[in-house]
């Protein structure tokens, strides 16, 4: 079992000084590696397809529509299934919620989101997309391997990867749907219709806490 994880907006707490409102984790489940490595092909086949270099990076916010509509069209009949977590930073909400001004709030969030997970993983190969801060990457791995464990205490999470998006297909696919996600959340129409056209089916669970 595989599961590639991304994030959208970013974890700063001010929203009134341009941090966005909502803070959004994608965690993409593949039941085995058969079904991710056709994924993978299929969008690899896509570039092709659509005479890209092969190493462009299929990213949501910087791709023109034809090409995102090309992307969702491929990886729709592709067999995997997603859950998304939003954190809305409204500052009076998280203090209603318990949460301290001090705490880190990337951490929150993709613990969070691997807590609604927990159903839908077994000794999984979790791939994170390692841009951003190395160490606290890593703390957060430890943390997962540790914490997110079923009912009788067995692992759920076998190992954690790091690995750079522009180089891994379904990290793509994992930052189209929190791309997607997080555009939905904010009542954008387009994203309404793509997700309703394409990912409806494989989505599992999406919560916005608090």
């Amino acid at each position: 079992m595989l599961a590639f994880v991304d994030e959208s907006g970013d974890s700063g707490r001010k929203i009134l000084n341009r941090s966005s409102r909502y803070f959004v984790v994608a965690v993409v489940i593949f039941r085995d590696n058969d079904d991710a490595h056709a994924c993978d092909h299929a969008i690899t086949q896509l570039r092709r397809h659509l005479n890209l270099p092969a190493r462009y990076e299929f990213h949501y916010a910087e791709n023109p529509l034809k090409v995102k509509q090309s992307f969702l069209s491929t990886v729709a009949s592709q067999r995997f299934r997603y859950l998304t977590f939003a954190l809305n930073k409204d500052e009076r909400k998280l203090m209603t919620a318990g949460v301290a001004s001090e705490e880190n709030l990337y951490r929150l969030t993709i613990v969070k989101a691997f807590e609604n997970a927990k159903p839908y993983l077994e000794n999984a190969t979790v791939i994170v997309d390692g841009n951003g801060e190395r160490n606290a990457r890593d703390h957060l791995a430890t943390h997962l391997r540790r914490n997110i464990t079923g009912e009788l205490g067995e692992r759920l999470i076998g190992k954690v990867k790091m690995q750079r998006s522009d180089g891994n297909n379904l990290l793509q696919l994992a930052d189209y749907v929190v791309g997607i996600t997080n555009r939905l959340l904010q009542g954008r129409q387009l994203e309404s219709d793509l997700w309703r056209r394409h990912l409806r089916t494989h989505e599992v669970s999406r919560e916005v806490w608090p």
